[in-house]
């Protein structure tokens, strides 16, 4: 997070609110993260039994890096094939140019 601060921003998570001190830039985006995590806590604990709060928040966070390790591969998969295709296309350029040139 950046070093120039703002007041607190409340989070609530379950049923327990946290400060956090944060930018103004960062204060939407914090909230966003929040909200989603708490979505995603409430979604564990429906499905638990007798949970701590620590639990869910540690199988939350499994959770979520879990679904973000997922989307960064998928992620390099994507980048990969369009390096790929960028250079076929380049190549098959190349030789149209070179083609092209020794028609003259």
């Amino acid at each position: 997070m950046n070093t120039s601060v703002s007041d607190p921003v409340a989070l609530r998570l379950i049923d327990r609110e946290f400060l956090i001190a944060c930018s103004p830039e960062e204060r939407e985006g914090l909230l966003e993260a929040a909200t989603f995590l708490d979505r995603k806590m409430r979604e564990l604990r429906a499905n638990a039994r007798a949970p701590s709060f620590e639990r869910l928040a540690v199988l939350a966070a499994i959770s979520v890096t879990h679904e973000l390790m997922a989307l960064r591969k998928q992620h390099e998969t994507q980048e990969q094939r369009l390096s790929e295709g960028l250079a076929t296309l380049r190549h098959k350029l190349d030789a149209a140019f070179e083609e092209n040139l020794v028609k003259r």
